[in-house]
């Protein structure tokens, strides 16, 4: 290879990294011929003694689903039933390999977890390469697969190499992995290539090809071959397509009839080509000429394959539309023969020039069956090219729908929406329609496209309330909690007032929920607190049959609103286990944004901290932006407890660009803490005073004993007394001891000294029944800052102590800081912080080595844990291997005996 010093360095560096044992990723873009391909022959000539897997994305197979991943692992699927069982299941249904998992719902990101636990496995052997050539053409669903595996490579000794190009096709999004841009060669190396292996050219056409290469290395080889060479103003990409169209088109016919016949089919395997050339009067002898031309070649596995994926291109665009139809009916033939239904289908609907009800009937039909096996996404595809097929509109628009709903269940929801709107007008039925809607709405939702969610669920709920008034509710249900999360309180009300005029099943959830966002708005004109919680306790009374998943964690979050954080805690826990049983990495998300919530509240930091910091990494796996922030939330309320200023803003950065509460609303929750523990008052009065003055206060409950203790701090108390009220009727409402030691901690803050006495002390009492020790240690600080006031120091010390060993357990360093400046001014001589962690074994590992420890103390194994936590089970390994020394065990039966909670 000629000047590609700096490529091939970068790719023997993956290579040695990998062999190593660990886990590396590269994307090699640039435009057609530029020696991607090249680049990765190379890699794949240098892995000795490592695994390789080739795959090569195929234009003409691009939307059939798990096509280039059934190409680049399908000759491993031996080794499928040794995965875990959902895992296992997922890629079952992927390839069309058994029946359908009883889930809650499809989840595509579990068969991106089987594809790294089955390469994690193939690489416990030897280190592995993945190589995947015109990643651009690769199926959607690969694509996320491979690009999820490859994300979340660690210890594993796995090396992926992606080849795309980046004109003249798709774009091959690749977030967040390594890229190299493979740019034209410079003239030296050039010049030296051509002359290399076009010694004879003249000179002046020499200098043409270079000219008209631009340093593109397949160029500057096809170029000299061309028949008309000239003075054209082609791209270099075009003038490569012809030169192979030409070599092409001097191959006797049986020959191109092979050649085409490979580049029609993404499996290649040689016993069907040879069979579908044999139905187009060729046989196995017509494979010399291409091979001897190097236009094609036969792999070790026995498949045959076009020498570059430019060849490909030009086999197929260049044969006419009626040998191409021909070729895909015998390709479909082959297929059938050999029982191979969903091959046999696709080949066969190309093989049609325009509609055809027959192949449109026969599509359809093998769609069902994949279904009934589990194979939503390759199902989906079929309904939607039978669809295209499709002469009557009923017909096509009832296909549609199936391929919307099976995207859905494959959990392939961009897709979903497309097809659905698609499917629309062609749906007589307004109840069918109504049904597509809810998962166009539903997606537009989560994107936070809440305004126009809203607008989509309640025009198809009013459209189908005479004819199914039991969709009609629930499609308004779902449209007032999109118009909640877009802060249109207003409009939530005229749901409400629309479901009553209707009479619809659920009209008294609808006026419910008005009274519950209502009551969920401190110090608003609409507030009533008492009303809202009664509305809360209602609804989840009257939801004990849920529609979705979705409505299950719904019931989790409504949990925290009435201050039942053990509730939560234990909602959260139990979908927890079902979906990690599940593989339901999408759903998992949703669950640990509850349960990181419920844990902060409950004082279990440090468990609060590992959910929250797993479910960003799910959130942004999966897309789910909203609740990403959410979690972000989370963590920067936990960098506020500890005084970590500059991690709190980072956190919180996007929520308050994003203003979407109740984000924002946390958001500016965390800098107001952090700015009382840093004993900047003025700054957290004047941001919470802006919060619940704001047009959306969802959220901000909790928030509002902060407002009362900065407005008293500075000097300003008045400004602190209506939220002092509105938390105290939130706080009787829900019954719960800690929320009313909070209010009782608000009241003395605002009262004089012999009730302060009064409120401060029974406050106390009350914290001692549960709830957060952080919320009991600051009313702890506060009651020992008065009776030191108060000139009682004993008195005082004695809650200062119970306070800073609070502080110090959670990490809290301002608030312990002023914990210890008050026992100074108590009369006490203190050194400097104590080592709070010092007999905490816990907090010398990171969130996640603590999550894989304590699965290992449970006396899980590698493999069960990578289950649970969506990882490899090396990459287990690995982090064990990172914990023992900081616990000071040798071995895994040693974990058992410790303490990490």
């Amino acid at each position: 290879m000629y000047g590609r010093d700096e490529e091939l360095a970068a790719i023997d560096r993956l290579l040695g990294q990998v062999r190593g044992g660990h886990g590396r990723t590269l994307v090699l873009r640039g435009e057609a011929g530029i020696g991607k391909t090249a680049l990765l022959d190379h890699a794949v000539a240098e892995a000795s003694g490592m695994r390789v897997l080739r795959g090569t994305g195929v234009e003409y197979e691009s939307g059939m689903p798990y096509a280039g991943l059934h190409m680049l692992v399908g000759g491993h699927l031996d080794r499928v039933d040794a995965l875990p069982e959902a895992q296992a299941g997922a890629l079952r249904a992927a390839f069309n390999m058994g029946a359908r998992q009883d889930t809650d719902g499809g989840d595509r990101f579990l068969v991106g977890l089987a594809v790294l636990t089955l390469l994690a496995d193939l690489a416990e052997e030897k280190p592995l390469l993945c190589a995947v050539d015109d990643a651009q053409w690769l199926d959607g669903p690969s694509v996320e697969a491979l690009l999820f595996a490859a994300r979340r490579l660690e210890a594993e000794p796995i090396g992926m190499l992606f080849a795309a190009r980046d004109m003249d096709a798709p774009e091959f999004p690749a977030p967040g992995l390594p890229e190299l841009r493979v740019r034209g060669l410079g003239k030296a190396a050039a010049t030296e290539l051509l002359a290399r292996h076009a010694a004879e050219l003249p000179r002046h056409v020499h200098h043409e090809v270079l000219a008209a290469a631009m340093g593109n290395p397949l160029a500057l080889l096809e170029l000299p071959g061309l028949r008309t060479q000239a003075h054209d103003a082609s791209s270099a990409y075009e003038r490569i397509q012809r030169s192979f169209a030409e070599k092409i088109a001097a191959l006797p016919e049986p020959s191109r009839t092979l050649l085409l016949l490979v580049a029609a089919d993404d499996l290649g395997g040689t016993g069907v080509v040879v069979d579908a050339a044999g139905r187009l009067g060729a046989s196995v002898g017509d494979l010399e000429p291409a091979e001897r031309r190097g236009l094609l070649r036969s792999t070790a596995d026995g498949r045959l394959e076009v020498r570059h994926p430019l060849v490909r291109t030009a086999a197929y665009g260049e044969a006419p539309l009626g040998l191409r139809l021909a070729a895909h009916r015998a390709l479909a033939d082959a297929y059938r023969e050999r029982g191979d239904g969903c091959h046999h289908a696709w080949h066969l609907a190309r093989s049609e020039g325009g509609p055809d009800e027959v192949v449109a009937a026969v599509l359809e039909s093998t769609a069902d069956a994949e279904r009934d096996t589990g194979g939503d996404a390759s199902a989906a595809a079929m309904y939607e090219t039978a669809a295209g097929l499709s002469p009557d509109p009923a017909a096509r628009g009832r296909r549609l729908a199936s391929a919307a709903r099976a995207y859905a269940f494959a959990g392939l929801a961009d897709k979903a929406v497309e097809l659905a709107a698609r499917a629309e007008p062609d749906l007589p039925d307004p109840v069918a329609r109504a049904g597509l809607t809810l998962i166009r709405a539903s997606l537009a939702d989560e994107q936070d496209r809440t305004k126009e969610a809203y607008r989509m669920f309640a025009e198809t709920a009013a459209s189908v309330a005479e004819l199914d008034p039991r969709t009609s509710g629930y499609l308004f249900f779902q449209a007032a909690g999109a118009a909640a999360n877009a802060g249109d309180f207003a409009s939530v009300a005229v749901i409400a007032a629309r479901g009553a005029e209707l009479d619809l099943p659920n009209a008294s959830h609808l006026r419910a929920l008005t009274r519950v966002f209502a009551g969920q708005n401190p110090l608003a004109a609409s507030g009533d607190v008492t009303a809202g919680v009664a509305a809360l306790r209602e609804l989840m009374a009257g939801m004990n049959a849920c529609y979705s998943p979705h409505d299950r964690i719904r019931i989790g979050m409504w949990h925290i609103l009435l201050g039942d954080l053990e509730g939560a805690a234990e909602t959260a826990a139990e979908l927890e286990r079902r979906y990690r049983a599940q593989g339901a990495i999408g759903l998992l998300a949703h669950v640990l944004m509850i349960r990181s919530r419920a844990l902060l509240m409950l004082g279990h930091h440090r468990d609060a901290r590992t959910a929250a910091a797993e479910g960003m990494r799910i959130a942004a796996d999966t897309g789910q932006h909203r609740i990403r922030v959410y979690l972000a939330t989370v963590l920067a309320l936990l960098a506020a407890v500890e005084g970590d200023e500059e991690r709190c803003a980072e956190l919180t950065e996007e929520a308050l660009a994003r203003g979407v509460p109740p984000s924002s609303v946390h958001a500016a929750a965390a800098r107001s803490l952090l700015d009382l523990g840093l004993g900047r008052h003025e700054a957290a009065l004047s941001r919470l005073s802006d919060v619940v003055a704001g047009p959306s206060r969802q959220g901000a409950i909790a928030s509002l004993p902060d407002l009362v203790e900065a407005a008293v701090r500075a000097g300003r108390p008045e400004l602190g007394r209506e939220a002092a009220d509105w938390y105290a009727g939130w706080a009787r409402q829900i019954g719960r001891p800690w929320a009313e030691a909070i209010a009782l901690r608000c009241t003395a803050l605002l009262a004089a000294d012999d009730a302060a006495d009064a409120a401060f002390a029974q406050a106390v009492e009350l914290h001692r029944e549960g709830g957060t020790p952080f919320e009991r240690a600051r009313t702890e600080l506060l009651y020992g800052e008065w009776l030191r006031r108060s000139r009682r120091r004993n008195d005082a010390r004695a809650q200062l102590h119970s306070a800073l060993e609070a502080f110090e357990r959670l990490g809290a360093a301002p608030w312990a800081e002023r914990v210890r400046t008050e026992l100074r001014a108590a009369g006490e001589s203190l050194a400097g912080g104590a080592d709070a962690g010092r007999d905490d074994l816990a907090a010398l590992l990171t969130p996640q080595e603590l999550q894989v420890v304590r699965l290992a103390a449970a006396g899980l194994s590698n493999r069960e844990i990578g289950a649970q936590l969506f990882l490899s089970p090396r990459t287990v390994g690995y982090h064990l291997y990172k914990a023992y020394p900081k616990l000071g065990v040798a071995a895994r039966g040693e974990l058992a005996r410790l303490d990490l909670t």
